[in-house]
């Protein structure tokens, strides 16, 4: 089980200064302050856990150097920089006004990215003949622009790809002198609505994997350091197909990594008086003449918040980690217009067809609760590990699968760890151990301390532990089932504080198999679709003009695997 693994040197390694101990207050900007003052406000600073997340231990299956009586976790106190990971809230899929649909400012979305605590952006405008024309070089000033003013927040350009024969995808590089040139060319060439592509056909199916295989030749020519490729909202329209995903994931398995695990648009769920009055991720849609005939119709709903590929155990995501195939989730904003937000967009000129963009946003001297997307930070988060504060950094913590995502800030850090006395592994990673050896999960969660933007701290109610074994290659791509994916074990958390530690023994590991968390606030639960064996208290469907997302917030891991021999 290869995950293809790039890695590149890290400029910029050293901590922003919110997060620099070193750093006084005194010395910091009023930005950094309140960026620094969140972080305590969370218990992300200090003693425990620390920097933005989590500093966890070592590389994925490294040898402990001194193995404890459990596995190590991030309750004691924070391993040499060195040997740890920093984690780094952030999102992959944010417009401005160089999309069509789209309406701030570039600075507008970091801006605001960052006073919800994000680390990292991706600016990810919508391709089309427009944005392949002017867009994706007009926006690269403004994108520049915010790098240097948000120097505490790393911003990267990429875009929203239409991929050919299926759904959008984010495509985004490591910034440097070529960053423009490639995406243009790649949009240019390989986009399906460019391409007028966007049929479910052999022919442009085989456009996709082609465009993939561009990306990878920019690397192999080092016209950019990295790319990577995630599927956005991959249930929505049905579209995405058991063997499109596969196929991406293996033509380019450095490059075409994971998909989101819950969409943006969470606002777009609650109820028409005082809001969208749509669905969850707008995921209000059926079937189509282009859709994967084989998806029942609860695939075109979310769960909890969550796609269907995600939330349902021993589903399409669980039949995919059965191969051993790495493909990890991210949760984002998709943020377009955002709900309660008073701008429009300036004047009757706003001719994104001429211009290549829409005109800067201006007072529009009301609240509009029409739209249904949060700022970015606000409601979802991606938390990736990190060997550094860096661009490369961020890139390769994603591609090695050190991801859990969250809403509402329901928790604010999570370590995990597989432990068989003398190695272990954490998320995204296998620890190689001998066959018929105990091996112990153990799990650290920060709890929230602090308010969410909804002005109330989140309660986490419950915790479950999903298991599958490795079963190796499907005969049929379009599979989308893992018959022995389950929940084994749930920990009731309510009415705790700080920070608690769970764990679950394995036992004598004769097998290879994989394990993922998921936890809760206890709102809203339901049995899994595989049934209540699979899954008791699963995330519950989400009722289409009554989804109010505050009242239901949970959290997900990619996961750890375990592997005998």
């Amino acid at each position: 089980m290869g995950h293809g693994h790039h890695h590149h040197g890290h400029e910029g390694d050293t901590l922003p200064p919110a997060f620099d101990p070193a750093v006084p207050d005194e010395a910091l900007t009023p930005g950094q302050l309140s960026r620094r003052s969140m972080l305590r406000r969370a218990g992300l600073l200090g003693a425990g856990l620390s920097a933005a997340g989590v500093l966890a231990g070592a590389n994925p299956a490294a040898a402990a150097p001194t193995p404890p009586a459990t596995a190590p976790t991030a309750a004691a106190a924070p391993p040499h920089r060195a040997s740890g990971f920093l984690w780094l809230a952030g999102d992959h899929h944010i417009h401005t006004q160089y999309s069509n649909d789209g309406k701030y400012r570039v600075t507008d979305q970091v801006r605001q990215g960052a006073r919800h605590g994000l680390d990292w952006m991706v600016i990810t405008d919508h391709g089309n003949e427009t944005h392949a024309r002017i867009g994706v070089e007009k926006v690269n000033p403004d994108i520049r622009e915010a790098r240097a003013i948000h120097r505490d927040t790393l911003v990267f350009q990429g875009l929203e790809w239409n991929i050919p024969a299926a759904e959008h995808g984010t495509v985004f590089v490591h910034p440097g002198r070529n960053e423009v040139a490639v995406l243009k060319e790649f949009e240019t060439s390989y986009d399906g609505g460019v391409r007028k592509a966007t049929a479910s056909t052999p022919a442009n199916e085989a456009l996709a994997i082609a465009g993939l295989h561009f990306l990878a030749e920019q690397v192999q020519r080092r016209k950019v350091k990295d790319v990577l490729m995630l599927a956005n909202h991959p249930s929505r329209e049905g579209v995405d197909s058991p063997h499109e995903i596969r196929a991406w994931r293996d033509a380019e398995p450095a490059i075409a990594v994971g998909m989101e695990g819950a969409p943006g648009h969470q606002a777009a769920g609650i109820e028409q008086k005082t809001g969208m009055g749509r669905a969850r991720g707008l995921y209000d849609g059926s079937p189509g003449a282009h859709s994967f005939p084989g998806f029942p119709l609860e695939a075109y709903r979310t769960w909890g918040g969550f796609d269907w590929m995600t939330a349902t155990v021993g589903g399409l995501w669980d039949s995919l980690l059965a191969e051993g195939k790495p493909w990890w989730i991210t949760a984002n904003s998709d943020s377009h217009n955002v709900y309660t937000d008073t701008a429009v967009r300036g004047g009757p000129a706003s001719d994104y067809a001429a211009n290549g963009k829409h005109t800067d946003p201006v007072y529009g001297g009301s609240v509009d609760l029409t739209e249904g997307d949060y700022w970015p930070g606000q409601y979802s988060r991606t938390h990736v590990g990190a060997e550094g504060f860096s661009y490369a950094a961020v890139m390769d913590g994603i591609r090695a699968g050190r991801v859990w995502v969250d809403h509402g800030q329901l928790i604010s850090g999570l370590d995990v760890r597989v432990f068989d006395g003398r190695r272990w592994a954490t998320l995204g990673g296998a620890l190689h151990t001998a066959r018929g050896r105990e091996v112990t999960l153990t799990v650290d969660i920060a709890l929230a301390g602090a308010p969410n933007w909804a002005g109330f701290v989140p309660r986490l109610a419950r915790v479950d532990v999903i298991q599958g074994d490795v079963t190796g290659a499907v005969a049929d791509q379009d599979t989308f089932t893992a018959p022995t994916a389950k929940v084994v074990r749930s920990y009731d958390t309510g009415g705790r504080t700080g920070t608690v530690r769970l764990t679950y023994s394995l036992g004598p590991v004769d097998r290879p198999l994989y394990l993922r968390l998921r936890g809760s606030d206890g709102n809203r639960s339901a049995a899994g679709l595989m049934g209540a064996s699979v899954d008791p208290a699963g995330p519950a469907v989400d009722v289409v003009g009554d989804a109010d997302p505050w009242r239901d917030l949970w959290f997900y891991s990619n996961p750890v695997w375990v592997l005998p021999s």
